[in-house]
């Protein structure tokens, strides 16, 4: 498959229908100013919010708008990165996987609605499984795939080689495939999952 193609609109609609059958609140925007915009609405004042690491929303200002100090939550992100105890930062760490709002990308979406994302570390995925109520995926269309082998193999034939090259260019020794998660529906009454596509080639 051609990894960077975004999917078409009738093959887009037939995600985003089978997501809804699996509790996972689909929506179509066109561009990654609307997706930010779209983060806004969807996340009242006040809230704690966390995220995970993601090129997707570096490359939507997400990112930047945390850092920037000039939005209405508690940026739990930004706590911990200024905590410079290292047995403090990875309580703070702990904790923030019960955050009111997680936010992030992941690495596959499959059409028949199943949702793959894996983690080095495997901290992203306690609060988009469980322990965060709402979560909030941003996901360009290039990410739809026909079945779950084609998710896996987009993981690790392009995703992974990618963030590698990526980790190594800022100092680290390179990534790891550590854990996955096969998100296959939701059926906590607490919980609310929103995966937002965009018709832009976002991240890997």
């Amino acid at each position: 498959m051609k990894y960077e193609t975004l999917a078409s609109k009738d093959v887009v609609k037939r995600t985003m229908e089978a997501l809804k059958t699996r509790n996972v609140n689909a929506e179509l925007v066109n561009t990654k100013e609307e997706a930010l915009t779209k983060i806004n609405a969807l996340i009242p004042p006040g809230k704690e919010v966390m995220t995970g690491s993601s090129t997707t929303l570096n490359e939507i200002g997400f990112t930047d708008l945390l850092k920037s100090g000039k939005h209405p939550w508690k940026n739990l992100k930004g706590q911990i990165l200024s905590e410079k105890d290292p047995g403090k930062q990875m309580e703070l760490r702990k904790k923030s996987v019960i955050s009111e709002y997680f936010l992030g990308s992941v690495h596959a979406v499959v059409e028949t609605g199943e949702v793959l994302i894996v983690n080095a570390t495997g901290s992203s995925i306690p609060s988009y499984s469980y322990s965060s109520d709402n979560v909030i995926w941003i996901v360009g269309t290039q990410k739809i795939v026909p079945t779950l082998e084609e998710g896996f193999n987009r993981i690790r034939e392009y995703c992974f080689p990618l963030e590698d090259k990526r980790m190594k260019s800022i100092g680290s020794t390179g990534t790891t495939l550590g854990k996955y998660l096969i998100f296959e529906r939701e059926i906590n009454k607490n919980r609310k999952i929103n995966l937002i596509f965009v018709n832009e080639k976002l991240g890997f």
